[in-house]
């Protein structure tokens, strides 16, 4: 069965006074799909979450989630969706269980509904033994569990994520990885997540690569690494504006120059590796052959690296 669009947005623009930082902005989310808004810190993607989540109002453009437009059906769209916040949102002093029995009296759950929704989240996210811990005496995994529990707990048909690995090791990222993936394939739940974590991309069915409130690529994580062409060879050399000059010259290919390192995507990458070295012994410091990786495309169509998560939280 063809999927449908559970997100969209046509020509979305938002400012902060004079910074622009979504700039018409169109893409849709379909149902059922594992997306990832990816970009460093600025890109735009805590924007779009915070417009999707009904945080603050849009002001140029069109958004609708699961058929409803989110400036003339506020509450139909808050009825649909699941949010979990990069900011913890848990009573640390209270219970887990606590903590899901406020949640779901927001939701005018009550009684024996809330007593079996709790009880099916806890479950499933393997909290069942822990519902009578309080939060404070839980590891990060754990707490970011229970922010997915509270999330899920109306059964929300999308579910959204801002920057759901934050401060997790990488075991319990791919724990969080696991049980979003089993919700997509289990409960067909629709899930849109931020993140500046290439690792976490990968994991993707798509992903959308923001930068400065642009869309920059819009495919598969495979589709977009294939596109490159080949094998990604970065150069280190003291020179590398002259270097630069000296391949393209020679061999006749195109190369960028990325934060004084030298870059060049050959479909024979192996073959052309032996060449520069051979070519340019003196000049070359050190070279490296790889596949084509995420950041390898965020360049591609920016011209600049990606953040890295340490750099963005001090950017």
């Amino acid at each position: 069965m063809e999927s449908r669009a559970a997100i969209e947005v046509v020509d979305v623009t938002h400012r902060y006074g004079e910074r622009t930082a979504l700039a018409a902005l169109t893409l849709a989310v379909q149902e059922r799909e594992l997306f990832v808004f990816l970009g460093p810190n600025g890109g735009g993607k805590t924007t779009l979450f915070r417009l999707l989540s009904t945080l603050i109002p849009l002001q140029h453009g069109r958004g609708v989630l699961l058929g409803h437009d989110l400036v003339r059906e506020l509450a139909r769209v808050r009825a649909a969706i699941g949010v979990v916040f990069q900011a913890p949102s848990l009573d640390r002093k209270l219970t887990v269980a606590e903590n899901l029995r406020h949640q779901g009296r927001l939701y005018g759950l009550s009684g024996q509904t809330l007593r079996t929704r709790m009880a099916e989240v806890l479950d499933r996210l393997g909290l069942a033994d822990r519902a009578r811990d309080l939060v404070e005496k839980l590891s990060g995994g754990l707490r970011r569990r229970v922010e997915l529990a509270k999330g899920l707990l109306h059964r929300p048909q999308v579910l959204l994520l801002d920057e759901p690995s934050t401060g997790l090791d990488p075991g319990a990222r791919a724990d969080v990885c696991r049980y979003l993936r089993e919700l997509r394939d289990q409960d067909g739940v629709t899930i849109a997540l931020t993140t500046h974590l290439l690792e976490e991309a990968e994991r993707a069915d798509r992903i959308a690569i923001l930068d400065h409130g642009k869309l920059v690529a819009l495919d598969t994580p495979e589709a977009l690494k294939s596109q490159l062409g080949g094998d990604s060879i970065t150069i280190n050399t003291p020179d590398s504006r002259r270097l630069s000059a000296e391949i393209e010259r020679r061999f006749t290919v195109t190369t960028k120059i990325v934060d004084g390192v030298v870059r060049v995507e050959h479909p024979e990458g192996h073959v052309l590796l032996g060449k520069l070295v051979e070519a340019f012994p003196a000049e070359i410091t050190s070279i490296t052959l790889g596949k084509p990786s995420l950041e390898d495309v965020f360049i591609a169509r920016t011209g600049h690296r990606f953040w890295h998560a340490e750099e963005a939280a001090h950017g």
